[in-house]
């Protein structure tokens, strides 16, 4: 406190009590797999399409990531990190041929190659135009352009031997492409045009394991890599079955990474982890694969079935691809439109033509108990997630809403108090916590998140003298109770309808 001295007129700023405690987000997901560019091991924030194309390129063949960042984007995602891996495939680089001859009879004259490996060759065009020098017989002008912008210019340069010859002029002073000779004859003229380069980018690594994908906290690798980032509320790792589909992985590597995404999730307590299941699997073999050969159980993980099919502009055809990445989406609009208490389910999946295999409801009631959420097509009502349920065998925590509630609330309480540390330890404390809390969780009753006509039927808080005792506070503790009621969603609507007899009676009773 001041000490006043001499008289005069103090103004003092003093605490009105209880601090806000604002929410955190909810919908940051986390996508582990293969990419055409970018940094390896390496979390990345990505927050729209043209983002992700910038930085890590454009759909790959034979691999799931671009598709399911897509589908993320697509089904009302906002911001998420990509973490690339596999280094151990070799980059290509961009290629195009110039041609000669008549349009009925073209003949390829050099193959333009760009010179460093990489996607980045898929910017370069080469355009051949009439040179401004008369020179030679034959003569020509190239030009190199990056980006649509001119970059480099050759002119004169000629096909026949010499020193004009363009083969010699660029590959002595080109800094983005080489030329090499194919035609098997002497050229006579190069067919004026502009081509662009294309097919650069990372090959498919050809060697790929269970350590690839888990990583390392330390090396800040892999899945491990994620542990640095606090915001993250959602896992997925789509092209782990691009590399089972491939023969990379087996089954035992499937279940090893999947183990150690749901690890993940639980060390870190605020997030939770969206498992695919393995391809072409019937009602009965993702029952077996559920139950016998994974046997996953955790209230922080949650697995979709079966695949849906979207296009594939790398091939451009329609493809099956595991559904996470559409998922992880859903669960951003959910968050949204009506919040992290609302069950993602009974949802409009984006983007998704098809499934990989329709199921019935027979199939369906075996597979719900066990928490296997469907992706179901229903007629007239499109394709839709028919399921909300997480892994646990605990019903505690079966529903998905219920468990990020949780993450929601533990993680806004816990960066919302931080100014509590080193308070004395008194009821005045005491009474600020109780007085923070309870008014972030009436604002989160009124938003339809807590069960009960009331507050105090919602939850309760609970910090006073019993819950610290002389001993508690002698070990600098303030321990706090809460509370909560959450609700759950209605996952079973029973109308019961019975018969009577309509009318009036003559009989009085």
């Amino acid at each position: 406190m001041p000490n006043y001295l001499s008289p005069g007129v103090y103004v003092e700023e003093v605490d009105s009590g209880s601090r806000p405690i604002e929410g955190v987000g909810t919908a940051v997901a986390a996508f582990v797999g293969l990419a055409e560019k970018g940094p390896f091991n390496t979390p990345v924030l990505v927050t729209n399409w043209s983002q992700y194309m910038q930085i890590f390129g454009d759909f790959v063949e034979g691999t799931y990531l671009a598709q399911a960042i897509y589908g993320y984007f697509q089904n009302g995602g906002g911001a998420c990190y990509v973490v690339r891996i596999g280094s151990g495939g070799e980059e290509k680089s961009a290629a195009a041929e110039l041609t000669s001859g008549a349009e009925n009879s073209l003949l390829s004259a050099y193959k333009v190659k760009a010179l460093g490996a990489g996607a980045e060759g898929n910017d370069i065009a080469v355009e051949i135009v009439d040179s401004a020098h008369n020179s030679e017989e034959g003569a020509f002008k190239l030009v190199v352009k990056k980006n649509g912008q001119t970059a480099e210019t050759f002119d004169p340069v000629v096909t026949k031997k010499g020193k004009t010859n363009v083969v010699t002029v660029v590959n002595a002073q080109s800094q983005l492409i080489r030329i090499e000779e194919t035609a098997k004859t002497a050229i006579e003229a190069v067919n004026k045009g502009s081509i662009t380069l294309s097919g650069g980018g990372s090959a498919v690594p050809t060697r790929m394991n269970a350590s690839d994908y888990i990583g390392d906290s330390a090396t800040r690798s892999g899945i491990g890599g994620l542990e640095a980032i606090d915001e993250v509320t959602m896992l997925s790792a789509p092209d782990l079955m691009s590399a089972y589909q491939k023969g990379l992985i087996d089954l035992e590597g499937v279940k090893a990474v999947q183990l150690a995404m749901i690890t993940h999730c639980e060390l870190m307590g605020d997030r939770m982890a969206i498992l695919d299941p393995p391809p072409s699997l019937n009602a009965q073999e993702i029952k077996n694969w559920r139950v016998e050969e994974a046997g996953y159980d955790s209230k922080y993980a949650t697995l979709y079935w079966p695949w849906i099919k979207v296009f594939d502009p790398a091939s451009g055809t329609n493809v099956n691809v595991p559904p996470s990445g559409h998922m992880a989406g859903i669960w951003g609009r959910n968050d949204d439109s009506r919040g992290v208490h609302k069950a993602p389910a009974n949802e409009i999946v984006r983007g998704a033509i098809s499934l990989e295999i329709n199921i019935t409801k027979a199939e369906h009631d075996l597979l719900n108990p066990i928490g296997i959420n469907a992706v179901r097509a229903f007629p007239g009502r499109g394709i839709r997630v028919w399921g909300a349920r997480t892994l646990s065998s605990d019903p505690a925590w079966r529903y998905i809403n219920v468990r990020r509630l949780f993450n929601y609330l533990e993680e806004s309480i816990l960066q919302g108090t931080d100014w509590v540390v080193f308070e004395p330890n008194d009821p005045n404390l005491w009474a600020k916590i109780r007085r923070t809390i309870s008014a972030f969780l009436v604002n989160e009753w009124r938003k339809g998140a807590l069960f009960g006509t009331t507050p105090n039927e919602a939850f309760y808080v609970k910090c006073d003298g019993e819950t610290n005792p002389a001993e508690g506070i002698d070990a600098g503790q303030v321990i706090c109770e809460i509370g909560l009621a959450p609700v759950k969603p209605a996952e079973f609507v029973i109308f019961r309808l019975s018969q009577f007899s309509g009318g009036t009676s003559l009989v009085a009773e």
